[in-house]
């Protein structure tokens, strides 16, 4: 038997994603687009129920302030993703409420000046102008970083190697928003899982009329199935005997989203009333911002790939950031109760329909900015979303280990790098999640309160935690003799917008805007 040719063996290094049926800027039929459009739109109410559901009960609001919050919060992704995707780095990227800011707003909500308010009303109208406030001063950072390209040198010392694990575990590092979720309603969450991985890949080639609709819209129509068998069961009784947990996890009838909507209501800025300042929240929120920059950072890369783009130069990456300040700051000015970054579960969307067209994404924010019918889709059991976001938060955390064919991973420097990176990326996050939940504070716990939160904050973050041991190890152990292992030289070429003649084609701004910013 002849010996197998080394082009059989291994597969040579790609900087673009092979597969993709549209790229960033292809676009599919405008009614293909507009269908793919919703679907986003659909994956975006996840985040923007549970957020505002979890938050805003600690905080005294009622059902009507839920509601409220939620479409605020909708409203505000839909202006920050266009403005991204038209002026930022103008990747297919949803900007979506951002768990990262969980910790230092949790503290605002229990500052001892807000708890003393008797009236829960007034509370939650005093605590959401408190967490305005801080989201206004501390997205200063965002806008700083982003438009003096301070980040855009920071960059130049990350490496194809440095951002494995970072972008990874922008994924693995959701966890539990996964399966933990599933569990806690699995006959809805297990056949959810199961139809949405049924009809993206095992029955990918079905087609109708030249369209692979199942694998196209797995999303929508298996949540469709699934949402009608969890309401068959919440409207039989299934559940009328069950425990206060598994029904608000199990029943469509829960949330008390429906009943307390307003079908039109238009956010406007200020609209809980002046923000008010105070140094300690904002420096802990700032600590929400930097942890939101990082993440995204890791969210920009794999969404060029899942959009068979070049990764973005150091200036687009800097440019976008400096937009997401902006929406951050959008955030304070509407009261959205949280703030802003790249939707990991959008991003892993475009693999899962091989669709990564930036226009797809556009319709998707005018499906955010004006559909009023978000009460009707509210019902939808968190369950559901959770066990999408085991499919999809994987294909995302598997972009950032596509990057190792840059690097050389018979290296004992880089397998030291990545695999303590990943482990501590995981490891610290969870040691802190473990000592919140017995002790009911973070592990910093000292009387500076700001301190306690940017601590805090930083360390809940598994992006964070690599990037920080990622990066340092990358950049004082044997970095000098180690450029070509790391991949640097075939990162050298999209450092720079000019380094690459595909950059202009994928991000150079609409209307001809570079005459007046161009690129670095």
């Amino acid at each position: 038997m002849a010996e197998p040719k080394p082009e059989e063996i291994s597969h040579p290094p790609m900087d673009q994603l092979q597969g993709l049926e549209y790229c960033i800027d292809s676009n599919p039929s405008w009614g293909e687009a507009i269908a793919l459009g919703f679907q986003h739109y659909i994956l975006a109410l996840g985040t923007a129920v549970m957020i505002p559901s979890f938050l805003v009960p600690l905080m005294g609001g009622t059902d009507d302030d839920k509601v409220r919050v939620a479409q605020t919060l909708l409203f505000v992704e839909g202006i920050n993703t266009l403005l991204q995707t038209l002026f930022g780095t103008r990747l297919p990227t949803v900007i979506g409420g951002s768990y990262a800011f969980m910790v230092p707003i949790i503290s605002i909500i229990h500052d001892t000046t807000l708890l003393s308010i008797e009236d829960n009303h007034m509370r939650f109208l005093y605590t959401m102008r408190a967490v305005q406030g801080a989201l206004i001063v501390a997205s200063s950072i965002q806008i700083i970083l982003g438009y003096s390209q301070m980040w855009a040198i920071c960059t130049r010392f990350f490496s194809p190697l440095g951002m494995i694990p970072v972008i990874a575990l922008v994924g693995f590092g959701l966890f539990d928003k996964g399966f933990p979720v599933v569990g806690r309603c699995v006959e809805i969450g297990i056949p959810m899982l199961v139809l949405f991985i049924a009809f993206s890949q095992y029955l990918k080639n079905f087609h109708t009329k030249q369209l692979p609709i199942l694998e196209r819209f797995a999303l929508i129509i298996s949540i469709t199935v699934i949402w009608a068998y969890a309401h068959l069961l919440t409207a039989s009784g299934a559940y009328k005997h069950r425990p206060e947990l598994t029904q608000l996890n199990c029943r469509t009838d829960k949330a008390n989203l429906i009943s307390s909507a307003p079908w039109i209501k238009i956010p406007y800025p200020l609209q809980w009333g002046a923000p008010t300042f105070d140094a300690g929240h904002a420096f802990g929120m700032m600590a929400a911002v930097l942890v939101s920059l990082i993440e995204s950072t890791g969210s920009y890369k794999a969404a060029a790939r899942l959009a068979s783009a070049t990764p973005p130069p150091a200036h687009i990456l800097s440019r976008g950031i400096g937009w997401q300040g902006i929406g951050i700051l959008l955030d304070g000015l509407f009261g959205t109760l949280t703030g802003s970054t790249v939707s990991v579960e959008n991003v892993g969307l475009l693999g899962s329909t091989r669709v990564g067209s930036r226009r797809v994404i556009q319709i998707s924010a005018g499906f955010m900015i004006f559909f009023s019918i978000l009460a009707l889709f509210a019902s939808i059991p968190f369950t559901i979303f959770a066990a999408v976001y085991c499919v999809l938060f994987g294909i995302v955390a598997s972009v950032g280990l596509s990057f190792m064919q840059f690097t050389n991973m018979n290296s004992m420097r880089n397998l030291f790098i990545i695999g303590v990176a990943m482990f501590l990326g995981l490891s610290v996050p969870e040691y802190y999640r473990e000592y919140t939940a017995k002790a009911l504070h973070g592990p910093a716990h000292t009387r500076a309160v700001w301190f306690n939160d940017f601590l805090n904050t930083i360390f809940f973050s598994s992006p964070t935690v690599a990037l920080i041991v990622a990066v340092l190890l990358d950049n004082t152990l044997d970095y000098k003799d180690s450029a070509r292992d790391r991949g640097m030289p075939w990162w050298a070429n999209f450092r720079t917008f000019k380094g690459d003649g595909r950059s202009e084609e994928f991000y150079s701004l609409p209307f001809n805007l570079n005459r007046f910013f161009p690129p670095s």
